[in-house]
């Protein structure tokens, strides 16, 4: 279908998916490129196609057009309507995010659960939107390869530990060397950017691990401390 006026329908609804109630109530987001598009084919997600040069489309759609539905700064050529991922059950090793606030700080910790083997993701409700078209873009298209579940974590993390998981927070005190953490059944927990993990989740927590580093440095960025802990994790 080619597509011409700014006040069609179609131009309206994809707009709309900008906004986070939308998103949730329709349970689809807006993903743009096609290396994203690519991804979100491979697990069957798309619902439809939007182009401004491939005719073959679902629709065929004028540059102003583009740049109305568009969340970027340089417009895609292509874009795509596609829906939420579904949950899977929990096997393998697990994040748990308690309170990220950063689009660009779980896009980059996405990445690196894919990278390191983390196959599931527990956040947080009080964590930042999955579907935040920054953490989208920032994952790379690995957001439609791992398993995320968004949870109450004072509910959910005691069934967590009912399946065999320990709960192993951050604490540059209490903690041991991640180096000589028993590396099977994990559930890596870490916390909001400012606060850290809340006092609630942290008792919940089995145990507590520390990243050596030099002195001069007094923390790291969450998404960097999640990577090297899964790192650490996965290969020993």
């Amino acid at each position: 279908m080619n597509i011409t006026s700014l006040q069609n329908e179609h131009v309206k609804y994809w707009y709309s998916l900008r906004e986070k109630k939308v998103r949730d109530k329709e349970r689809r987001f807006l993903i743009e490129g096609d290396h994203l598009i690519s991804e979100a084919k491979k697990q069957n997600l798309v619902i439809e196609t939007i182009s401004i040069v491939d005719h073959n489309a679902d629709f065929f759609v004028t540059k102003e057009i583009m740049e109305k539905i568009s969340m970027q700064q340089s417009i895609s050529y292509n874009a795509a309507v596609v829906r939420f991922i579904p949950e899977d059950s929990i096997s393998g090793n697990v994040m748990v995010l308690d309170g990220i606030q950063d689009p660009g700080n779980l896009g980059t910790i996405i990445r690196s659960c894919i990278a390191f083997g983390f196959t599931n993701i527990i956040l947080s409700n009080t964590s930042v939107d999955l579907y935040n078209p920054k953490v989208i873009r920032a994952t790379e298209g690995m957001i439609f390869h791992i398993n995320v579940l968004r949870r109450n974590l004072l509910d959910f993390l005691p069934t967590l530990k009912n399946l065999g998981y320990r709960l192993v927070g951050t604490d540059v005190i209490k903690g041991r060397d991640i180096r000589d953490l028993k590396k099977d059944n994990i559930a890596l927990v870490l916390g909001n950017e400012g606060n850290g993990v809340s006092e609630e989740v942290r008792d919940l927590c089995d145990e507590f691990v520390y990243i050596k580093m030099n002195d001069s440095c007094e923390s790291l960025n969450v998404g960097v401390a999640a990577s090297i802990l899964m790192y650490e994790v996965s290969y020993e």
